[in-house]
């Protein structure tokens, strides 16, 4: 799913959540975003950064496009640290171990981590093999789902319409209990 999606969605969960929780101790709706687009930023920033700074000195490359042939890697040199990244950051095993060691540390505030594990759910769908499938057991499987493709045109309208729609009712729903 596209970047954007994921902090929405992850968004509009939160929102929800905090609708049903009374008192002080609501979800910090920005922190939920973050933690929704966080796979992707901790995956793709480096390379993004290193085509940005090469398009600017004219050394010009581009990103592999969605419907790419899988592994990516082979695009840039840059994208294998992107694929290792990626591996980290979209593992169920890996947000397990994370999630543990915060809900030691910091106990119910760690809750908000459950948008990166929602942005790793929403991605098992919406990867093929051809983009990035997402590696749920990495490091302890390299199985791979190879669903459809989230930049397929007729998805994305239907994913923003849908947005549109639940942002809508958790701003009525908001507005109505005020």
């Amino acid at each position: 799913m596209d970047i954007f999606s994921h902090g929405l969605w992850a968004g509009a969960l939160y929102k929800f959540l905090n609708l049903k929780r009374k008192g002080k101790d609501k979800f910090n709706f920005y922190l939920a975003v973050f933690f929704g687009v966080f796979p992707d930023l901790f995956a793709f920033s480096i390379p993004f950064v290193w085509n940005f700074f090469n398009i600017i000195t004219g050394k010009a490359s581009g990103f592999p496009h969605p419907d790419a042939t899988e592994p990516a890697t082979q695009a840039l040199p840059m994208f294998q640290v992107a694929n290792h990244l990626y591996n980290l950051s979209h593992s169920i095993i890996i947000f397990a171990i994370i999630f543990a060691i915060a809900f030691f540390i910091f106990r119910k505030k760690s809750l908000i981590l459950g948008a990166w594990l929602l942005h790793i759910l929403m991605d098992i769908p919406t990867h093929t093999y051809k983009f990035f499938p997402t590696p749920i057991f990495w490091p302890a499987a390299g199985w791979k789902f190879s669903g459809f493709s989230w930049a397929n045109p007729y998805f994305l309208a239907a994913d923003y319409g849908l947005l549109i729609i639940v942002y809508s009712w958790l701003i009525w729903r908001e507005r109505r209990g005020k």
